[in-house]
């Protein structure tokens, strides 16, 4: 049965996606204490990448804005593979969005807001967090953003 975050996220229009696959050797999240922690989530969509290339390139603000959205959805997704439960998030306490860029785009900040917006819609409160927003020049798959999550777990 879903709970009130799922709920939630219905409400907005949205899914659960199943859990991104591992590209390499890694987990998609693991749980240490009352934290998760996720990998860097790609803007994946039923195991494929819709836009590739450098934002301020071939990838408009805009259009990564959206992606860094799907990536924050696929790292709940992750989430809720280790937490069993998406209701058990007392907090996102961190979120880490890379954005492959241009040599002269400076508007990561802006593209990484789409998580963080994403974060704040379905946690409320609880989606407030502390982030960072870095420029890179390239990501896995030649992906435009990445988004990693760090969320706070109450007992279950």
């Amino acid at each position: 049965m879903a709970g009130a975050v799922e709920a939630r996220l219905a409400e907005l229009g949205l899914a659960l996606p199943d859990v991104v696959p591992p590209l390499a050797s890694y987990q998609p999240a693991v749980q240490s204490g009352v934290y998760v922690y996720t990998s860097g989530q790609l803007p994946m969509v039923d195991g494929t990448l819709a836009v590739t290339g450098k934002v301020g390139a071939e990838v408009t603000a805009d259009e990564a804005k959206e992606l860094a959205r799907t990536c924050a959805l696929n790292a709940l997704a992750a989430v809720k593979s280790v937490a069993g439960d998406l209701d058990r998030i007392a907090r996102v306490v961190k979120v880490v969005g890379f954005v492959a860029s241009a040599s002269d785009f400076t508007g990561q900040p802006g593209v990484v807001n789409g998580a963080s917006e994403l974060l704040g819609a379905v946690l409320g409160d609880k989606g407030v967090h502390a982030r960072s927003a870095v420029g890179v020049a390239v990501l896995p798959l030649d992906a435009p953003v990445e988004v990693e999550v760090q969320v706070e777990l109450v007992d279950a």
